[in-house]
């Protein structure tokens, strides 16, 4: 029996508590307030302002395409005072993320990146970011779903973000950018979205986006191929499964107007069981075969449509590039 007064035994709310603080104690410090500025054709100044994670100790900062959208030049600030001029090294619309550079020659130590792979619904996250201006906020929850796909809008050009994170981890404009960062303190997500009340959304770092972070920076852009269709992983029934030998497949939520996918004939409410010839089980497993290679080149696709089996060939377009 605990005694009164006895501090050496751990509540789980005490155990919560140290866990959060020491996650917060070391990614704040990794987390930038940054504020872009973009010039208007008036030539005007207005200024956004966001979140972004030092990666590098080269000065590499990850934060969301929307975020540096237009702009043309930017500042950050660290939680230690250190500030630094910021230049857009390249953006990639489509997984809304865009690396920057801090040309600083004092920088903190930079924030590991993780694998959101390995993440599990329940499992507690720690959101860090700049809300509203605050720089240097701090929020906890957990993995509330994965697999998401949100669909975006820049101007004319329409946009798909794959394999994102829900988390009920409070988000408020300026989080955009910011750190998702699990127990350890590694960073497992971006944060990109306010979806609503308790609703955050977040990047996913995994080998995906691992590929298009490195694309980003060593040649400024990701060649991306575009299919134009939102999807979500479901499980399949028993015995659907046991007919097409796999337990999931990705359901096509919506399909684009006049997309790749639109012109294929793919439909909402199909299910995606294979495409290349390769078993689709997640939209990360699409999405790997959506870069430059396959731009142009005849995909097949096949799906469940009701109770039949339907093949397409989809053509893949390049992502026109959106500043």
């Amino acid at each position: 029996m605990t005694e009164a007064g006895d501090e050496t035994t751990e509540g789980p709310l005490d155990a919560y508590s140290r866990v959060v603080t020491e996650v917060a104690a070391t990614v704040t410090r990794q987390v930038a307030a940054i504020e872009m500025s973009v010039t208007t054709p008036r030539g005007r100044v207005r200024r956004g302002a966001g979140s972004a994670v030092l990666y590098s100790a080269e000065g590499y900062l990850l934060t969301n395409a929307h975020v540096v959208l237009g702009a043309d030049a930017g500042l950050a600030l660290f939680s230690d005072g250190t500030s630094s001029a910021l230049e857009i090294v390249g953006s990639d619309p489509l997984s809304d993320l865009a690396v920057l550079r801090s040309p600083a020659l004092t920088l903190p130590e930079p924030a590991r990146l993780g694998n959101a792979d390995t993440l599990r619904v329940g499992q507690l996250v720690v959101a860090v970011g700049n809300p509203m201006g605050l720089a240097g906020s701090v929020t906890a929850g957990v993995v509330s779903a994965l697999g998401r796909s949100l669909p975006t809008r820049s101007g004319s050009a329409a946009r798909v973000i794959e394999d994102v994170i829900q988390t009920d981890a409070a988000l408020n404009p300026g989080n955009s950018g910011g750190a998702l960062a699990d127990s350890r303190g590694i960073v497992v997500g971006i944060n990109t979205a306010v979806a609503g009340v308790g609703l955050g959304l977040a990047v996913p770092i995994n080998p995906t986006s691992r590929r298009i972070i490195d694309a980003l920076q060593r040649d400024g852009r990701v060649r991306r191929a575009y299919l134009g269709l939102v999807s979500t992983p479901i499980p399949l029934p028993p015995d659907v499964a046991a007919r097409v030998h796999q337990d999931v497949a990705l359901r096509v939520v919506d399909v684009i107007a006049r997309s790749p996918a639109d012109r294929a004939g793919l439909k909402p409410n199909d299910l995606i069981l294979a495409a290349g010839r390769e078993p689709v089980r997640d939209a990360q497993g699409l999405q790997r075969l959506l870069f430059g290679d396959a731009i142009g080149r005849p995909l097949p696709v096949t799906v469940l449509r009701g109770t039949a089996m339907v093949d397409v060939i989809a053509e893949p377009e390049e992502l026109a590039a959106v500043r």
